[in-house]
């Protein structure tokens, strides 16, 4: 037993250590005990807007995204900000109509890409992609793509995917069926 204190008190004071000198090299006195994991939080989002920006062909910041949840689905909806910026806009139509025809052929790689995971829902709509249409819509300033499904099991994985997207995104839409935003 003298020999296990023995041995674990190097650790301690070397943890015990560490911990104090990463403390004071970081100035990490913040107030908020959370600090750590917000500041995670943030370097996520800023990793999914990069591989977003990437993956679509166009900058979030000249853009807004939009996921709602829907009794048959949901849609995802990506409009630019400014209504005469063409560029843009074409861009948004082509990426929507492209991830409509991937998503029906069971291809989820541009979100499992933009988030670094695989995405809630995901597995299950791979699965059930038979069972759910996925159609894309093109809008004045951008573009929709609905996924709608008659089966209950497929309908709560979009469901699932789309919440995960409106968190990870920060978009704000709502959680719930029926709230409104």
């Amino acid at each position: 037993m003298k020999m296990l204190v023995r041995a674990a008190i190097p650790v301690f004071l070397v943890v015990w250590g560490q911990c104090g000198f990463s403390q004071a090299a970081t100035g990490s006195d913040h107030p908020c005990p959370m600090h750590a994991s917000h500041m995670g939080s943030d370097a996520h989002h800023a990793m999914v807007e990069s591989h977003g920006d990437q993956a679509m062909g166009f900058p979030h910041d000249k853009t807004t995204h939009h996921f709602r949840l829907a009794e048959d689905g949901g849609t995802i909806e990506v409009t630019a900000d400014d209504p005469k910026d063409s560029a843009n806009i074409e861009a948004i139509q082509m990426h929507l109509m492209h991830i409509a025809q991937m998503f029906g052929q069971g291809d989820f790689s541009t979100p499992m890409f933009v988030h670094d995971t695989i995405p809630p829902g995901v597995t299950t709509m791979k699965l059930l992609k038979e069972k759910i249409h996925f159609a894309y819509n093109q809008l004045e300033a951008g573009g929709r793509v609905s996924l709608v499904s008659e089966d209950a099991v497929a309908r709560a994985a979009i469901h699932d995917f789309l919440r995960f997207q409106i968190t990870d995104h920060r978009t704000g839409d709502p959680l719930e069926l029926g709230a409104s935003h």
